[in-house]
């Protein structure tokens, strides 16, 4: 064999070496997301499972704010249903909207600022919110940095032959861009 003809299988050998490397990072990365993608599911069911034992303790309370309670309910429904990134991230606006709706109520009740159990479901509601945020920070994070990779040299060249396309990013609601108003 000539040195030119070895020169060539090394050359092929080096490249098919970088390809599956590259692929299997890609394939590693693409896992990432996906897993810090269930951790975000993970953390709105949690959300989701709290909802009903806070609805009814306010229930016992304001039981003529049906809309409310129709609103959360509603809200509950879509992020069940809710399929993409895209779609999940609706419905999480949608019932942080309706969750925000339920806790003003609470406020118009001093009683039911006091009750125990309310102000455990509020503690429960309340971490479990931080849980999400950092869940989301966590998918995006990982979204990116699997963007980056499949967007980059050389994988770009044939990342989408193998199927690996880009990942959404949960993205905040539109109304969250605005300031809050305090009012005392």
């Amino acid at each position: 064999m000539s040195k030119s003809l070895l020169g060539v299988i090394a050359a092929i050998i080096i490249v098919v070496g970088m390809v599956f490397s590259s692929y299997n990072g890609l394939v590693s990365s693409n896992e990432n997301v996906t897993g810090k993608w269930a951790q975000v599911e993970n953390q709105l069911q949690r959300r989701n499972d709290l909802i009903p034992n806070l609805v009814n303790t306010v229930k016992g309370y304001a039981a003529h704010e049906a809309d409310v309670f129709k609103a959360v309910s509603d809200a509950r429904a879509k992020m069940g249903g809710a399929k993409t990134v895209a779609e999940t991230s609706a419905a999480n606006n949608e019932m942080t909207s309706a969750l925000s709706r339920l806790l003003m109520v609470a406020e118009r009740y001093p009683d039911l600022k006091a009750n125990a159990n309310f102000t455990q479901l509020q503690d429960e509601l309340a971490g479990t919110e931080n849980r999400i945020a950092v869940a989301r920070k966590d998918y995006n994070d990982a979204a990116q940095s699997y963007n980056t990779k499949i967007k980059s040299l050389p994988a770009s060249l044939y990342a989408g032959a193998f199927g690996f396309t880009a990942r959404d990013y949960f993205k905040a609601d539109e109304a969250a861009q605005k300031v809050p108003q305090v009012k005392f």
